[in-house]
């Protein structure tokens, strides 16, 4: 792999089977400071025990903080006809042998931020409900952020309904304030991260690298394409969207893209939870404020993922 400036980053998620891939390219590519968690894909505990143990079958030596167990506003959701009861359902689970550092992830993610101003990247995998958080309890914030790569959202469609992705519509008010936050943003949304569609032969391929984090992490895909499969009566494959949101910031030479400003339905009958960008630039006055992802090079990425697990051992 060819060397390249590792961009300091606070990887937000919520662990789900495709969080797993976004932590363990986000180990290799950037300078990990800390992994925190957030309800989503399964309640709290689960996404912050499948992060633990994501962290220690890949051997990492970073923290990982638990975060909010509930939306800003109202009840969460989960996503148990995708990632299984667990969050993390295929292969056997480790014992574990770690513990969350702290209960307290938006304080860790004040503090890092203040300690490097102008460097650190969060990279958000599951709903914003974290991030929306620091952003309130520090209003200078967003002067020290590098950025906020997000996988959320979708140009023009959802995946939950009609009109609204997951991440998004589990907490759409945690998603406004990060959209009209000024922060830099790029939004890896699923109109990209279906580009991107991992099966089978991937995961031989990541089996054929030889290590226990590459055959773990290949169960994981076979369960999450079966899962596919079974909830929308397609093929047995399945996107990469966490993955997405990490490559957007190390490899950006992957992706197509286009600035845009984008809104959060939060009242919407049928809408709630959509991202609304102004493709055709109707309203005039109102500046591009996400960068939004349009297209990925699924060749070059699948390549660079087996090209990551071979260097774990």
């Amino acid at each position: 792999m060819s060397e390249r400036a590792a961009p300091p980053v606070i990887l937000d998620c919520d662990p789900g089977h495709d969080d797993a891939f976004a932590i363990a390219l986000a180990a290799v590519h950037t300078e990990l400071l800390g992994i925190t968690t957030v309800a989503g894909n399964a309640p709290l505990a689960a996404t912050t025990r499948n992060a633990l143990v994501v962290a220690q079958v890949l051997d990492l030596d970073v923290a990982v903080h638990a975060g909010s167990p509930r939306p800003l506003v109202g009840e969460g959701r989960t996503a148990e006809f995708i990632h299984g009861d667990s969050g993390l359902d295929g292969p056997p689970p480790p014992e574990l042998h770690r513990s969350a550092l702290s209960n307290d992830a938006v304080r860790f993610i004040v503090d890092t931020v203040r300690a490097r101003p102008g460097a650190v990247w969060i990279v958000a995998t599951g709903p914003l409900t974290n991030v929306a958080l620091a952003l309130r309890v520090a209003p200078d914030l967003h002067e020290h952020l590098a950025g906020i790569a997000f996988m959320g959202g979708g140009v023009p469609f959802g995946n939950v309904t009609p009109a609204a992705e997951f991440n998004i519509l589990v907490d759409p008010e945690a998603a406004h304030v990060v959209v009209s936050s000024g922060v830099r943003l790029v939004m890896a949304g699923l109109n990209v991260t279906h580009g991107w569609l991992v099966d089978g032969g991937v995961a031989d391929d990541l089996r054929g690298t030889g290590s226990d984090a590459a055959n773990f992490c290949a169960a994981l895909i076979d369960y999450y394409c079966d899962a596919y499969a079974r909830a929308f009566s397609g093929k047995a494959e399945g996107p990469l969207h966490d993955a997405c949101a990490v490559l957007a910031l190390t490899h950006p030479e992957l992706f197509e893209r286009e600035s845009y400003h984008v809104e959060v339905e939060l009242t919407g009958t049928h809408t709630r939870g959509m991202t609304v960008a102004d493709l055709r630039g109707v309203r005039q006055s109102a500046l591009a404020n996400v960068e939004v992802l349009t297209s990925i090079d699924a060749r070059a990425a699948t390549a660079l993922l087996i090209e990551t697990f071979a260097t774990y051992r």
